[in-house]
């Protein structure tokens, strides 16, 4: 049997035995890099550029014969040679290495409907994940990846569409048809491939039920969490939500197209101040990616690229196109010469007020931008369209009280780091917070995070921990019932108190009021983990440090744990060492060592456990974490036991 290459979902080598093995990051990369080569084969000095960029070679080969000595040592060990490296150049031995890449043969062999399901399912985890490579020629090759998996995703569902029948077929060829929509633009081909496969006036039903199941769910989870209060605190009732007052009258007749519940966006063609026809089109065609982007977003109305580029070049005429139209936000750019090749300035601006929301530079490079367009597009899609809901919420306070929003952001200074001391400062400032303005939503969720944390950190089961951040986490709903952050608090407090149904449920609806939230995502992975369901948290979590790939420590720390609960020791210790502070995570990095069998590492991180918190008992710790599954508590606890606990 041969070794696999798994590049979906990340770079993982797994032996004959179905064992992740370890193996160097960037020789996993030119595995998979020779395995597209045509004959398997490549010369050093073109994979040195490939690994480490082209701008000094002589760094890059030296790079380059070092990897190559890693890799010869490991192969020995593991007793395969992947990798050979005959004269100046190095090749891949397909024999023993197979690949979940399926598209790099043309093998046209299986029925199309079964290839399009392995393909969807494998689509639907990020390529390659978090892979350390710079080089223009990797951004290149990524590229071509990526359009090679999107040729075979229309060309498999074209064939598919044509003998699919049953149910389960459909939602088979939806399935890839959503992936088709967010992957490409569309050429007249493709979108009328869409419409037979969606079969476009059944699909706008089919949306329509989508938006009212929404919608029900909200209303449903509301009144969950409202009725676990009342359980909470019997005879005393719960105060109609201040959310209320913020929602707009009902207009006059004749007024319905001057007020919009949904923000108006219009993302203007951007201006040229350089006179260069190659990055003009390159920063329009962006702004038109940007455009389709938004299309997936039910949280704001985007006016059609057509229309914008209209507008954009009659100035005269916008301000009273923004007002006719009632549009909140403009999306305004212009490329510049500040860099070699130009860059794009990008600015969000809430037009009535002509406040900045949000700002950005990118560069309009080949090698920076033209390769990863619709990943650069699909970003800041998510950017600001996260701005603009944040900025809705923040106008909102700021106007009811400034004074309150200004400790908010104080305090959350001090909640982005994950110690003692600046948990009580963030606590100190969102009370502060409150004080000034008691309904003050993000401040009362901030207070219950505060607390669950410090019950994390202090290892002592201190159950009044949980029981503030839960009522400080219902007060937040209370105040303001469309915001994730509530929920979130209140599953993640349900969760460290075992109530593993309660928690999932309000997670479940947290990332349904913000689908594209990464630390929103981040927290329901946790609760899967403590759920015993690490498969789906670790797709989760990988999820959200796609969307957030500067992580905080939580996010790995989450990854972690969610490895050490598939069996995957090695890769517990990698996302812990990936941690801004590891030390965070030193109960679960002896549990790792230990599972290893490495007891003299497993004991260094026992010691610094036990001088941080010399009161610390294994049993109590363990009855005070929560495992829905007893074989996921038998682990941990087979684990710290192992390492000297």
């Amino acid at each position: 049997m041969a070794f696999l290459l798994q590049t979906f979902g990340g770079l993982k080598l797994v032996d004959p035995s179905g064992r992740q093995v370890a193996y160097p990051e960037k020789g996993l990369l030119l595995l998979a890099y020779l395995l597209t080569a045509r004959e398997g084969t490549e010369y050093r000095t073109a994979i040195a550029a490939f690994l480490w960029g082209d701008e000094d070679s002589g760094v890059s080969l030296v790079n380059l014969r070092k990897m190559i000595s890693r890799i010869k040592a490991r192969q020995d060990e593991l007793g395969a040679q992947l990798l050979s490296f005959p004269g100046d150049m190095v090749a891949v031995d397909r024999a023993s290495l197979s690949s979940d890449m399926a598209w790099i043969g043309d093998d046209d062999e299986g029925e199309p409907l079964s290839r399009l399901r392995n393909l969807t399912t494998l689509m639907h985890r990020a390529f390659l994940g978090a892979v350390g490579c710079q080089s223009r020629d990797f951004y290149g090759w990524f590229a071509e990846q990526k359009d090679r998996q999107n040729a075979l995703l229309k060309d498999l569902l074209k064939k598919a569409s044509r003998g699919a029948h049953a149910q389960a077929d459909t939602d088979i060829l939806k399935d890839a048809g959503i992936l088709l929509i967010g992957s490409e633009r569309a050429d007249p081909e493709t979108l009328q491939l869409l419409v037979e496969v969606f079969d476009a006036e059944e699909e706008v039903d089919h949306l329509r039920r989508v938006i009212e199941k929404r919608s029900h769910a909200l209303a449903r989870g509301a009144d969950f969490v409202h009725a676990l209060a009342r359980q909470t605190s019997p005879g005393q009732p719960l105060p109609p939500s201040p959310a209320a007052t913020f929602e707009p009258s009902q207009p006059a007749r004749g007024e319905e197209t001057s007020l919009h519940a949904v923000p108006r966006l219009v993302l203007l063609p951007p201006t040229d101040h350089t006179g260069r026809p190659d990055s003009r089109f390159i920063a329009n065609a962006l702004i038109e990616d940007i455009t389709i982007g938004f299309c997936a977003f039910n949280s704001l109305q985007v006016i059609a690229h057509h229309s914008a580029v209209r507008i954009g070049y009659q100035l005269d005429a916008q301000a009273d196109f923004f007002e006719r139209f009632s549009l909140n936000y403009i999306l305004d750019s212009r490329i510049s010469s500040q860099a070699s090749d130009g860059t794009l300035f990008v600015q969000l601006i809430f037009f009535p007020d002509n406040e900045i929301v949000w700002a950005e530079r990118f560069s309009l490079s080949h090698a920076d931008l033209v390769a990863t367009r619709r990943v650069i597009a699909r970003n800041i899609a998510l950017s600001v369209s996260s701005e603009i809901e944040r900025h809705e919420a923040a106008r909102l306070y700021r106007e009811l009280n400034p004074a309150a929003y200004h400790s908010y952001l104080v305090g959350r200074r001090h909640l982005s780091r994950l110690t003692l001391p600046d948990l009580r400062r963030a606590r100190k400032e969102m009370k502060t917070a409150l004080h000034a303005s008691a309904d003050f939503a993000p401040a009362l969720s901030s207070i219950a995070r505060t607390y669950s944390k410090e019950w994390l950190l202090t290892a002592r089961g201190d159950l009044d921990l949980l029981k503030s951040a839960e009522t400080f986490a219902m007060r937040a709903i209370d105040a303001h019932r469309n915001l994730a952050d509530g929920y979130r608090e209140f599953g993640v407090a349900k969760l460290l108190q075992g109530a593993f149904d309660e928690s999932a449920e309000a997670m479940e609806l947290a990332e349904t009021l913000g689908p594209h939230h990464a630390d929103i995502i981040a927290d329901h992975a946790d609760t899967l983990v403590h759920c015993s369901l690490p498969s789906r948290a670790l797709s989760k979590i990988e999820r959200a440090i796609e969307l957030n790939p500067l992580s905080p420590d939580s996010y790995l720390w989450t990854a972690a744990g969610a490895n050490y609960a598939l069996g995957e020791f090695e890769a517990s210790l990698d996302y812990i060492g990936r941690m801004a502070d590891p030390g965070l995570a030193d109960r679960l990095s002896a549990a790792n060592w230990a599972m290893l069998d490495q007891k003299d590492k497993a004991r260094v991180f026992v010691r610094r456990v036990r001088e941080a918190n010399p009161n610390f008992d294994l049993d109590t710790w363990l009855a005070a974490v929560p495992s829905k599954e007893q074989w996921h508590k038998d682990l941990y606890r087979e684990g710290l036991k192992r390492a000297g606990f």
